[in-house]
């Protein structure tokens, strides 16, 4: 169990990383939210915030993100730039790839890496399993959520696996990419010292997530906010409570 002082730079890392990461995100993407019926209202196209505004935002949590891991260790020091680089790049892939979504998946698995890091000072093959895991969800639940946007996608020459290969085919892909999430999670019990409290919470996941498929068609896509905040948020919750769990008791 690592002790306060990391677990509390760790989080600040990442705070700062996801907040830093959102910015970079708005900026860069506010020409294209102002044609977008779904992102019009955000702040910067909606003219309720300033661009100045959001890269003093930007520049200070970039800052916050790089010495909180200087003050973990060296490894997650020299890594953290790297880290900003991948975040940053994702908010340009959807223009020139329909594999945006992979993008995304390799930023946000950043975390339980950059977790194992901080705490152990390595990249270990526990973090990077787990990882693939976080990978193969983010793609499937983003191909989800880029549904609604397809339309949009089209008509601004941007690219996801929906607007290329059509809402149907796409939520297929996403429920076999979370067929391969369910696939490395339970890889993790024959790596690390994990039980069958921690399996029980990976079949609950695996139950959740098919529920989650059940919300939306290629007919009726008004549940996708339901199934992508929603759902996976009680994934992530529940998935971390079982983990804790079976720490703590075995």
């Amino acid at each position: 169990m690592p002790d306060l002082g990391k677990l509390v730079w760790v989080l600040i890392a990442m705070f700062s990383a996801r907040n830093c990461a959102m910015a970079f995100n708005r900026i860069a993407d506010a020409k294209i939210d102002l044609l977008n019926p779904r992102t019009k209202g955000r702040a910067l196209p909606a003219g309720k915030s300033t661009a100045k505004q959001y890269w003093v935002f930007l520049s200070l949590t970039a800052v916050i993100f790089i010495f909180s891991a200087y003050m973990l260790n060296s490894l997650a020091f020299a890594l953290s730039p790297v880290a900003l680089g991948i975040v940053f790049g994702y908010s340009f892939a959807k223009r020139f790839t329909s594999l945006s979504h992979l993008w995304l998946g390799v930023a946000i698995s950043i975390a339980p890496v950059g977790a194992w890091v901080a705490i152990r000072e390595e990249v270990s093959i526990e973090s990077l399993v787990l990882g693939a895991a976080v990978v193969f969800w983010l793609v499937g639940f983003d191909i989800i959520y880029s549904c609604m946007d397809i339309d949009s996608d089209r008509g601004n020459n941007l690219h996801s696996i929906p607007q290329k290969f059509g809402v149907r085919t796409a939520l297929k892909l996403a429920f076999i990419s979370h067929c391969m999430m369910i696939l490395f999670l339970v890889l993790l019990v024959f790596i690390p010292a994990l039980g069958w409290i921690y399996f029980f919470g990976v079949i609950v996941t695996a139950g959740l997530l098919f529920y989650e498929h059940s919300l939306v068609s290629a007919d009726d896509l008004s549940l996708v906010n339901v199934a992508f905040f929603n759902v996976n948020g009680i994934i992530s919750v529940l998935l971390m409570f079982f983990v804790i769990v079976d720490c703590t008791l075995y």
